[in-house]
């Protein structure tokens, strides 16, 4: 149940915002919806909402960057970070700065609204039979030396004894689903 919570939805992808928003608002939500980190964080401090679904991917100001604010203007909001470029590094990144959940899109509306009420709990299910694969774990590799270098290409791919092209075409391919 919704019970008239506030959620503020910050993605800078217009169409998919106003989807979120439109089907939070036809569940008993409070919905609004923002496409930059910016108005996110403005909106945050003039009424900080109960719930925030946050984009991990923003133009000019990253979305854990709202995260952290937002965590910062009250703990209580429940942050839910839901990205298209998933990874074990910004997924722990995003936990570390106060979000409660983390998804990867596409997600569906009422996985959106469990992970508010996610509260860490170990899960029952048993673990997985399969691994992931060589691309998947070489993108995850890459994307948590990059976190580590607060984004500097040049310095991560020093780090991975690569040349700063080769890493810039590795980053601008999408990882393998598992």
């Amino acid at each position: 149940m919704s019970d008239g919570r506030s959620v503020l939805v910050v993605d800078d992808e217009n169409l998919f915002r106003e989807r979120l928003v439109l089907a939070l608002c036809q569940r008993g939500f409070e919905a609004a919806g923002v496409a930059t980190a910016e108005e996110a964080i403005r909106s945050a401090e003039l009424d900080t909402p109960e719930c925030a679904v946050v984009d991990l991917r923003m133009p000019r100001i990253s979305g854990l960057h709202v995260v952290r604010r937002l965590h910062d203007l009250d703990a209580t909001t429940r942050i839910v970070v839901l990205t298209g470029y998933g990874s074990i590094a910004t997924a722990l990144d995003a936990l570390r700065s106060g979000a409660a959940h983390y998804l990867t899109k596409p997600a569906d509306i009422d996985d959106i609204i469990s992970a508010f009420d996610h509260t860490g709990a170990p899960s029952l299910q048993p673990p997985p039979t399969t691994v992931p694969s060589l691309d998947r774990v070489e993108w995850e590799h890459i994307d948590r030396v990059l976190v580590s270098c607060g984004g500097n290409i040049t310095q991560a791919a020093s780090l991975l004894g690569l040349h700063r092209r080769s890493l810039q075409r590795k980053l601008a391919k999408r990882p393998s689903a598992r």
